[in-house]
């Protein structure tokens, strides 16, 4: 099945919030050290001209659980429009980073996302709302909070209403 249901994915936030917010409420130096390992970041985009508009808002976090690897959460907002073409996207993503060394960052990132569409033909509008989910599979060269490098969705296929490919190029930053 490549589609998760919007309870599947509220279960498994409620699940890590529910981790995050027990760790959270230990004692003082428990929590102080918790929150050491958290990292924020995400990504930002925008693009427009000739007609079109795209704009990207993709804010994540992740626990540090050691120096190689680290977990963590993402909320995703996208609109994009032109002339004929309209589509909301929003949803979350769950991320897994591996640094076997320092500079080279492997990823693996389930993406669940709803889409709303609207595309304007000659005999009318044609509107088209469902769930996309992505499963990515990641490597990238990194150099401070900065990684830069390519993913592969491995559930593309050649009907994806999303993603025009199945390889896609990241910029993460994570502070």
């Amino acid at each position: 099945m490549k589609t998760l249901t919007i309870g599947s994915l509220r279960i498994f936030l409620s699940l890590f919030l529910g981790i995050i917010l027990s760790q959270a409420s230990n004692a003082q130096e428990t929590e102080n050290e918790f929150w050491r390992q958290v990292q924020f970041g995400g990504g930002l985009g925008i693009s427009f001209g000739n007609g079109n508009f795209s704009g990207t808002i993709a804010p994540s976090a992740i626990y540090n659980f050691n120096e190689y690897v680290a977990m963590g959460p993402s909320l995703i907002f996208s609109y994009q429009s032109s002339d004929f073409f309209e589509s909301t996207l929003y949803g979350g993503s769950w991320i897994t980073l591996v640094n076997p060394i320092p500079e080279i960052q492997l990823s693996a990132e389930i993406e669940q996302l709803r889409v709303n569409q609207e595309i304007e033909f000659i005999d009318g509008i044609v509107e088209d709302d469902f769930w996309n989910t992505a499963l990515f599979a990641g490597a990238g060269y990194r150099s401070g909070p900065v990684t830069i490098g390519i993913r592969y969705n491995v559930l593309y296929n050649d009907d994806d209403r999303v993603y025009a490919t199945a390889w896609n190029p990241f910029v993460r930053v994570f502070f």
